[in-house]
């Protein structure tokens, strides 16, 4: 039972990174056309926060949507489950964007800051999923009954 639990674990594991890795695709073509549009339109380069805000946004919904669904299989309420990822990503959200204007204020390029915030989230991300927000509905919903 155990060695089942680990296999579960490690496949969880390969699933949400893969998910993750996805959703860091729309997070990274967003922020980047946030970052650059503008500036090519003509106007002010915007803030890193203007840029990572919306960006995070677009790949939280994917991302949450697709490992709800497929990674944990959960049946969970949903808008439970998406008021807990909001809670979420209104404490890292901002500590992410103020230590990422501060960041890029320093010197720092946007774009290794925007990665390094996104390795972040990827690792506290995914401990908070499996372990808060499905914790008690992992392998509830229709393609789970279906693996059995």
């Amino acid at each position: 039972m155990a060695e089942k639990k680990q296999k579960e674990s490690l496949w969880h594991v390969i699933k949400f990174t893969l998910f993750s890795l996805s959703a860091g695709i729309i997070q990274a073509v967003s922020f980047t056309a946030f970052n650059e549009v503008p500036v090519l339109l003509g106007f002010a380069k915007w803030p890193y926060w203007a840029c990572n805000v919306p960006s995070l946004v677009l790949s939280v919904l994917w991302n949450f949507t697709l490992n709800r669904r497929f990674t944990f299989k959960s049946a969970n309420n949903v808008p439970i489950a998406m008021l807990k990822v909001a809670v979420f990503y209104l404490i890292f959200t901002p500590v992410s964007s103020y230590l990422g204007t501060m960041a890029t204020n320093g010197g720092w390029n946007e774009y290794l800051v925007q990665a390094l915030v996104m390795l972040s989230n990827l690792v506290l991300e995914f401990l908070y999923q499996k372990y808060f927000v499905f914790r008690n509905s992992i392998n509830t919903n229709d393609l789970a009954k279906k693996d059995k």
